[in-house]
Order: structure tokens, then C-alpha cells, then sequence
């Protein structure tokens, strides 16, 4: 198949290709003779059928698939040639498009080249490292947040008042037309006001309630109420109060850290102190991996493909208009027109992304299959219920699994550099963290 060039400005390549009459219809008794040995036809036996009657049988059916190899062969053999990868699905198509069987075929192929990635030193990558310390008054702190939302009640002074956020003890027996409904009755039981476990409506009228007051509730079932019986229809709860109670913190001792799995509260101590440094080396993690890929984008300079920052720039311009405009939740918008501000940060996240995949390829990073099930299982507990039909439209979707893929990828790769480069440590207090962290989100 002859190729020839008709476009080489920066990434941007055009090649025509040509394949003549004599060469497809080679290719296409080439695969007819391929096949003659299982072919049978009426009146000859198996595998004798002759090839210009095979042709005139079959020939049209094979012309096309055989067209479709001779200019596949044709694009591998042009990228192993030049030793060029193209940045995204080249364009291909027929230029004389009233082609008929017996013309030559004249194909059009262009598309933009990935650069070439220059060489990157990461030894002489210099890095600092944050390091936050759990100190005693941050543990105190999560044990205290811990103790509020594990509350008890105390019983509030007798003949005060119940108010919201308060547990009454109760007994109730609920009617509908003067009639006690089954699973409408119970005693001793604990309600918190404002908890919105029982019907709208409930709750609010036993606000202002004391001990030993009987009230009578009156409420409506929803419309889409569990019980067909009862949708939709007024009822009257007969209820006894027994007791007031106010919410109180729980005490932070070893009870409190049996509720949450430990075995003593030191046990809970350490556990906290544990969760807390990883939390900070994760934000950690972050700043660190914003000034490696800040030094990154100062040691190279490369060509960019223009269709890639054009789409990325797009896509920041989209994502941006949806920060700034939280209402609107679908897409039905005019068009956003990205920025310059748009398009510089499109070359940076272009420029480190390709960088980045240069060097997990020569390094030969790899996503494994576990860390890719990992990743599935993590997506799917957003939707309860339909994890197995995430599954199956990821396992279909190339698009999705490569977006799953991407950052698993990029983060290893960073890991990769942080472990070459000169890494150096500083310990910093939490607010100092924060502050680091903060200034990420103004960039």
C-alpha cells in the first residue's frame, strides 16, 4: 500500500494512502483460497469449488473486510515505522467516495502525534514532606466528638417541660374511627423529640409535654404509607408520659470505648491517635504532591496536541460553570467558551499528564486487577441497592473502567517519583497543615 505525506506542522500529521485495484483484489483471492479447503457448494465436493466461482459468490462480502485489513496493516506499519503514537483515534476515511469495484482506493488519514517526552532527573527532584504529630489535645478533642454523639439522657428536674432534642418515655395507644389499630400500641417507650422516627406530626406535639401528662396526638398516615390500612388516614395516639429525660455527653471512659470497639479507653486513645496521623499524612500527601508536580512542570517544555488541551480547556471551562452556578444541575446551557485562564491551566494538566504516563510506562507501573475491584467496590457503595448493575455497566464500559483506572495510575507513579527524589521531612502543627491544604483550593 503506498503512503504518502501530505501534513506535518508541529503534531499535526495528514498521510494519503493508496491501495490499488490489483493489490485488493489480491488480498481478496488471498482470503478466498484461505477458506476454499471447508467451503461446500451444490455440485462440487468440499474444498473443490473454484476460486472465480467463490469470487463471484463471495467476492462482495470479502471485498470489504479485506479493504478494512490492507489499511489497518497500513496504520501499524506507518506507526512502527516512524515510531510515532498518534493522541487519539486517527481519522481515517475514502476520498473517492464513488468508488466502485475494479478503482483503485484512495484512503485519508490524519491525526495529531503524542510528543516526545524529554528526560526527567527525579533524582534531583527536591521535596518536603509535612508532618503532623497527633498531640494529646487533638485526641481529646475527637473524644469529646465522640462522647456527643454517643449521648445518654439524664432525667430532667420533675414537672419541667420536654423540649426538643429531649427523650420521653411513653406509653401509647393509637385509634383510627375510635378503634385500636394493630402495631399502634406500646409502653416504656423512648422517643427522642426531633429524631423524625415516628409520623410528621408526632414528634412536634410532644414538645412542652411533663411527667405523668396524658396527651392525645393527633396525626394523618402518608398517602404512600407501608400500611395500605392505614394510608391516608387520621388517627388519634392515646399517650401517657413517664419520663423526661435531657440529652447529655456521654462520660469518656472505658464504656464509652466499648461502644466503639476498643478495649479500654487508652485502647480508643491509641486508635484515635492512629486515624488522626493518617488523616494528616493523607493531606499531607496532597500538598506534597502539588509541589512535585509544580517542580515537574518547570523541568519540561514539550509541544502539546492541540485537540487535547482544546478538550481538556472544555472540560475545565464546563466544570467551573458548574461551581459557580450550583443550581443548575443538568446540562441544558449555552455553551462555555473557556478562558485564557481555562486554556493555561488545560497545558499544565496536559503537559504533567502525559509526563506522568512517560514515566509509569518506562517504569512499568501497572494497575492490578484487585486494585481495579477495589476501586468498582468503592463506586458502587454510591448507589445502594444497584451494586450489581454498576458492576456490569463498568465491566461494559471501557470509558468508565479507564476513568477508575486513571487516578489509581497516577498515583502510583507519584509514589514511584517521591521515591527517587530527595524527600525532606517537616513537622509542622495541624493548623499549619490546614493552612497548606487551604492554599491548594486558592490555586
Amino acid at each position: 500500500m503506498q503512503v504518502t505525506e501530505t501534513l506535518n506542522e508541529g503534531l499535526k500529521r495528514g498521510y494519503k494512502m493508496l491501495l490499488t485495484a490489483q493489490e485488493l483484489d489480491d488480498k481478496v483471492m488471498a482470503k478466498l483460497k484461505e477458506a476454499q479447503p471447508d467451503i461446500e457448494m451444490k455440485g462440487f465436493r468440499k474444498g473443490k469449488v473454484p476460486l472465480p466461482l467463490l469470487k463471484k459468490q463471495f467476492g462482495p462480502r470479502v471485498l470489504g473486510e479485506a479493504m478494512q485489513e490492507a489499511v489497518d496493516g497500513a496504520m501499524s506499519a506507518h506507526f512502527e515505522e516512524k515510531g510515532e503514537r498518534p493522541a487519539a483515534e486517527p481519522a481515517v476515511k475514502m476520498t473517492n467516495e464513488n468508488w466502485q469495484e475494479g478503482d483503485d482506493v484512495e484512503v485519508e488519514m490524519t491525526y495529531e502525534a503524542l510528543p516526545e517526552i524529554p528526560e526527567v532527573d527525579l533524582k534531583s527532584l527536591k521535596l518536603e514532606k509535612l508532618v503532623v504529630k497527633a498531640d494529646d489535645a487533638a485526641v481529646d478533642e475527637a473524644l469529646g466528638n465522640l462522647a456527643e454523639s454517643a449521648q445518654d439522657f439524664k432525667d430532667r428536674k420533675k414537672g419541667t417541660k420536654s423540649k426538643d432534642g429531649d427523650q420521653v418515655v411513653i406509653d401509647f395507644v393509637g385509634k383510627v374511627d375510635g378503634e385500636a389499630f394493630e402495631g399502634g400500641s406500646a409502653e416504656d417507650y423512648p422517643l427522642t423529640l426531633g429524631s423524625n422516627s415516628f409520623i410528621p406530626g408526632f414528634e412536634e406535639q410532644l414538645v412542652g409535654v411533663k411527667v405523668g401528662e396524658e396527651k392525645e396526638v393527633k396525626v394523618t398516615f402518608p398517602e404512600e404509607y407501608g400500611a395500605e390500612h392505614l394510608a391516608g388516614k387520621d388517627a388519634v395516639f392515646e399517650c401517657t408520659v413517664k419520663e423526661v429525660k435531657e440529652p447529655v455527653a456521654a462520660e469518656v471512659n472505658d464504656e464509652l470505648a466499648t461502644k466503639y470497639g476498643a478495649e479500654s479507653l487508652d485502647d480508643l486513645k491509641g486508635q484515635i491517635r492512629e486515624r488522626l496521623e493518617s488523616e494528616y499524612a493523607g493531606a499531607a500527601r496532597a500538598v506534597m504532591k502539588r509541589g512535585m508536580l509544580d517542580e515537574l512542570d518547570k523541568m519540561v517544555s514539550f509541544d502539546l496536541p492541540p485537540s487535547m488541551v482544546e478538550a481538556e480547556a472544555k472540560q475545565i471551562a464546563h466544570q467551573m460553570w458548574h461551581d459557580e452556578n450550583p443550581d443548575v444541575e443538568g446540562h441544558d446551557h449555552p455553551e462555555i467558551e473557556p478562558t485564557e485562564e481555562h486554556n493555561t491551566l488545560a497545558e499544565r494538566r496536559v503537559r504533567l499528564g502525559l509526563l506522568l504516563a512517560e514515566l509509569g510506562q518506562k517504569a512499568e507501573v501497572e494497575v492490578t486487577d484487585a486494585e481495579m475491584t477495589q476501586a468498582v467496590m468503592e463506586q458502587a457503595r454510591q448507589y445502594p441497592g444497584q451494586e450489581r448493575q454498576f458492576f456490569e455497566f463498568v465491566q461494559n464500559n471501557p470509558q468508565m473502567r479507564q476513568q477508575l483506572r486513571a487516578p489509581i495510575f497516577e498515583d502510583k507513579v507519584i509514589d514511584y517519583v517521591a521515591e527517587l527524589a530527595e524527600v525532606s521531612e517537616k513537622e509542622v502543627s495541624k493548623d499549619d497543615l490546614e493552612k497548606a491544604i487551604e492554599a491548594l483550593d486558592d490555586e
